[in-house]
């Protein structure tokens, strides 16, 4: 498969050209970026091409990666979906749930595979952990803490995106990539506030009656920094593993489940359609940080008797 890269900033460098270029089953054929010059110098690193013309590459290749802010990646996609490419996206998969909606729906009308890459879905340890644990009944909560030290360190991800949206935007999104395969979907953030900094607390209420917990930063102390997950319930307490694999490896396992859904035709669970579900809670919690009270209420998936309400409202 031929693919291209749009964006030349710090992940695309450290991540995205690395995994492109050592994976056997692509064709690292170019990149495009909003600098040229970058886009040059990244091309010639991986003996791929520059583009200038984004639509043309899109014409050039039969797939795209993208490591671009959210809200160009969603114009983008749906841009390069409509060209007929198959989509490797970033997480958030878009800044509204209108733009993740109009990536969701090009990618299905031109009938092209997607995949939004969630770092720990595609690690061994991690993946294998979700598995086991989406299949034991019975867990009655879970807590989730993502804490990064991009803000108090030296870091070449403290980008404009993310001083906007923020932890809520950037290691949200890992959080609940973990927490909905095993609690079932969020019907409502039943609570968020605001921490230090940019932390975000959030309290999940999930379809099969658990509930869950988020904290989420990226201006925690260095020395306090990871990710940590635990579960409690009928089975007692589960804990995240760790993984050995860094973002390339994770990244090439994406890729694999690209080429897959695209030679399948099946969709797999971390598509565009998942990557807007995530945006959609993303924007019940910042609806409810926002304004300090309701509505904190994230759209039913598939409404019957219409969104849920908050509790005393009507």
């Amino acid at each position: 498969m031929r693919i291209g890269l749009l964006g030349t900033g710090p992940w695309a460098r450290m991540a995205h050209a690395p995994a492109l270029s050592e994976h056997d089953g692509l064709d690292f054929a170019g990149v495009w970026g909003r600098r040229p010059e970058a886009a040059e110098e990244l091309a010639e690193r991986h003996g791929a091409r520059a583009y200038d013309d984004v639509d043309e590459l899109f014409a050039d290749v039969d797939a795209v990666a993208v490591a671009l802010p959210p809200e160009v990646q969603a114009g983008l996609a749906a841009r390069a979906a409509r060209a007929g490419c198959h989509l490797l996206l970033d997480k958030p998969l878009a800044p509204t749930v209108e733009q993740g909606r109009a990536v969701v729906e090009a990618a299905e009308e031109a009938g092209v595979a997607s995949i939004v890459f969630f770092t720990t879905r595609f690690q061994p340890e991690p993946a294998a952990w979700i598995a086991e644990q989406a299949a034991v009944p019975g867990w009655f909560t879970g807590r989730a803490e993502w804490l990064g030290a991009v803000f108090t360190g030296e870091s070449p991800f403290a980008t404009p995106w993310r001083r906007e949206k923020g932890a809520l935007w950037d290691v949200g999104p890992h959080a609940l990539s973990v927490l909905l395969p095993v609690l079932g979907d969020v019907r409502r953030v039943t609570a968020a506030a605001y921490g230090p900094g940019d932390t975000s607390h959030l309290v999940l209420d999930h379809s099969e009656g658990a509930s869950s917990t988020l904290t989420l930063s990226l201006t925690a102390p260095a020395a306090a920094a990871g990710a940590a997950v635990e579960l409690r319930g009928e089975a007692g307490v589960a804990v995240l593993p760790d993984s050995a694999d860094g973002a390339v490896p994770a990244l090439m396992r994406a890729a694999d489940a690209l080429l897959d859904a695209a030679r399948t035709g099946h969709p797999h669970a971390c598509d565009a359609a998942f990557g807007l579900r995530v945006t959609e809670i993303l924007m019940a919690a910042q609806d409810l940080l926002n304004d300090g009270s309701w509505p904190g209420d994230v759209p039913d998936r598939f409404p019957v008797d219409g969104p849920a309400t908050a509790p005393g409202r009507s």
